[in-house]
């Protein structure tokens, strides 16, 4: 094992929770080794302990394998006859936790301090329609309720002026006001250029010993209504995430706990349980950092990658380095943290498949989840899923699931399958098929978000499928996008672990500054702002995560736009406003070269390097690859479909379809058409013949 900057342990294991399986990747003494266990969403840290249990042999009395479908109907924090290995292991952890509090609306009650007069901002917001067609639309309600939003006197002006004094009287009511918050929020007006009145309402409000987030510390950045979301969403999550963060590193055992953070960084545990806003793109950010190590290792830069899952697809676009943006909401809340730029649908393994009353086939958003989960994992789903009509049709056998060391049932789906076909006047087959071409249709236009609205062609890059479910839909998907390959790395249903295990430790600084090119000393303000902003984020770094600062490197960025316009596009700091009218032409199809550009905000992002995990290139092959008989539907007709061990493929191999590919975390589909090949590396390349 390498010897990094996160220490000498000689272990470290990645978690990363998804809605139907948790997925541990225990790297040691430089062997990978992996596990799927069903996850507990009542409390996802006893999925996390259990699979704990099972790679690094906790002491007697720890969860055994089989209890399932006991455990997932259990609440509260975790109650295990539980004792931490005695292996020292360091736990990086994709966590779901933050995301499903805002999505199921199970966060904590947030009063929100901000200037008199703009206790709605968060209500107002902007002038966007969710629903553009809608006679009348709906938005969900603000996470803040109108009583718990409190307006004091004070204001600055956009300079940092001071146009109002705080009030010493307000200020000393302040506390009687708010004890009845679980968590506090403080955000008022362009603290971005000083942060100095809300400083002193931190101060009065610090002797509550609540979770405090105070929108200069956390996102010192213009545009108010999103500065607020961002500070409401962060309270909202941080005491639930305190709690599970806290619990997690003290049962686990592990030396040290991380947290894998939206914008592609890991996080100490410490800045996710202050800020945990940063994680709520935990897992899926995990996913594609993964992906670009894949394809870096078989020589490709442009990438589309495609994770899907239990619950959702995942993807994002990456043309030789991870893409990020500001421009993101979840549940309707805006989060103006840089995220990696990830497009979601409702569309996986165990998305339900409906009739609509117009007698049109529906697949998701709607999930089976982990409990019940698909009606093949008999443990009481009665709805058709994705999965579902896979097994059906021979695509996921059932005696290959999970390597071999899950089970699988066929008979139970027969019954919920005929009724659906008869719903569509097809046979059973064609129904299945018709699930999968419709799953198909949405994660295409997902793809096509990402790549041809924002001025990419698909042609140019490969797509790189992972996720339990996602290498059995990336030829179709790939012939639909006309992409030149489709690549499946090792253990594709464990990526996202992968990619939390190798994510590097980050930390930026933001500043919202406003100037334009032209003006006398802009360009030395903005490199000034950025020297400072680099020393801010590599100190951080050091102090947090105990980096050497001779290993960590700081990336530049500033955030600009043309004048007038209404928001920015991120481009490096070196030479950047010739930077700009480059991206801005290879996004919008024009650069206004003549016109005054303005440095919105300026960024720093301080980095070291993450784990390396060097696996060996495979050896070459030396006989032809072993097959098994199987058959498939492929079109609504019986094909011969042999089976093929991923352990048994070898450099050399060259496999046409049709033919399944079984592994651990994932079974690969090759429809007829299709050949695959394998590189050093273990990567299978599929392409069209």
């Amino acid at each position: 094992m390498s010897r990094t900057p996160r220490g000498e342990s000689t272990a470290v294991l990645a978690v990363d929770t998804g809605g139907t399986f948790t997925d541990l990747l225990l790297y040691r003494d430089g062997v990978l080794q992996a596990l799927k266990v069903p996850s507990s969403p009542s409390d996802p840290s006893r999925a996390i302990l259990e699979g704990v249990a099972r790679l690094l042999g906790a002491g007697s009395g720890s969860v055994e394998p089989d209890d399932r479908a006991e455990r997932s109907h259990e609440s509260g924090p975790t109650a295990l006859p539980w004792s931490a290995p005695e292996v020292p292991y360091v736990l990086l952890h994709g966590s779901t936790v933050a995301t499903n509090a805002l999505l199921e609306r199970k966060g904590a009650r947030v009063v929100l301090v901000t200037n008199r007069g703009f206790e709605d901002v968060l209500e107002i917001g902007r002038q966007n329609r969710p629903q553009l067609y809608a006679l009348v639309g709906h938005r969900a309600p603000p996470l803040v309720r109108r009583e718990d939003r409190l307006g004091i006197h004070g204001r600055l002006g956009p300079d940092g002026a001071e146009v109002a004094s705080l009030s010493p009287e307000e200020l000393a009511e302040l506390v009687e006001r708010v004890r009845e918050a679980d968590s506090l929020a403080v955000c008022l007006l362009h603290s971005y250029a000083d942060p100095a009145h809300e400083e002193v309402v931190a101060d009065v409000l610090a002797s509550l010993d609540l979770p405090l987030s105070v929108s200069s510390r956390l996102l010192p950045e213009y545009r108010e209504y999103e500065r607020t979301s961002t500070t409401v969403v962060n309270a909202y999550v941080a005491p639930v995430m305190s709690r599970y963060l806290a619990r997690l590193a003290a049962e686990s055992g592990a030396e040290r706990v991380a947290v894998m953070g939206s914008g592609g960084g890991m996080l100490a545990v410490g800045r996710a349980i202050r800020e945990p806003v940063h994680t709520v793109l935990s897992g899926p950010a995990g996913g594609v950092v993964g992906a670009l190590h894949w394809a870096r290792r078989v020589g490709v830069e442009g990438i589309v990658t495609f994770d899907m899952g239990g619950t959702s697809t995942d993807v994002s676009l990456c043309p030789g380095q991870l893409l990020h943006t500001r421009e993101f909401e979840i549940d309707g809340q805006p989060v103006a943290v840089p995220v990696i730029d990830i497009h979601t649908v409702g569309a996986g393994g165990g998305s339900l498949a409906t009739v609509d009353a117009g007698g049109a086939l529906k697949v998701g958003p709607e999930s089976a989840g982990a409990d019940p989960g698909p009606i093949a994992y008999g443990l009481g789903g009665s709805q058709v899923t994705v999965t579902d009509a896979h097994v059906w049709l021979g695509r996921i056998p059932a005696e290959g699931f999970l390597g071999g060391s899950g089970s699988l049932y066929r008979e139970p789906i027969e019954e919920p399958l005929r009724g659906l076909a008869a719903r569509l006047s097809r046979t059973p087959e064609a129904a299945a098929e018709g699930v999968l071409a419709v799953a198909d249709t949405a994660m295409e236009r997902a793809l096509r978000v990402i790549s041809v609205e924002r001025g990419f062609d698909p042609r140019d890059f490969a797509l790189v499928a992972f996720g339990g479910a996602g290498a059995l839909h990336a030829a179709e998907l790939a012939g639909r996008l006309g992409v030149a390959e489709a690549l499946i790395p090792p253990d594709p249903g464990l990526l996202s672990a992968f990619g939390i295990l190798t994510a590097a430790p980050t930390r930026e600084a933001s500043r919202t500054l406003l100037v334009e090119a032209g003006a006398d000393g802009a360009l030395g303000a903005v490199e000034e702002a950025l020297d400072q902003l680099s020393g801010q984020a590599l100190n951080a770094l050091v102090e947090e995560d105990h980096v050497d600062p001779e290993d960590a490197n700081v990336d530049r960025w500033v955030d600009a736009r043309y004048r007038g316009q209404s928001f920015e596009l991120r481009v490096p700091a070196r030479e950047w406003v010739e930077a700009f009218h480059r991206s801005h032409e290879a996004r919008y199809g024009y650069a206004r070269r003549d016109a005054a550009v303005e440095a919105v905000t300026v960024r720093a992002t301080a980095r070291a390097p993450g784990l390396a995990v060097d696996e060996p290139p495979l050896p070459e092959a030396e006989a032809p690859v072993a097959t098994a008989p199987g058959t498939t539907v492929h079109q609504g007709e019986w094909v011969e479909c042999p089976r093929i061990w991923r352990r048994d493929l070898r450099p050399g191999h060259e496999v046409e379809g049709a033919a399944l590919v079984l592994d651990y975390s994932a079974t690969t589909w090759l429809p007829p058409g299709w050949r695959l090949t394998v590189h050093p590396s273990g990567v299978l390349r599929l392409r069209a013949v």
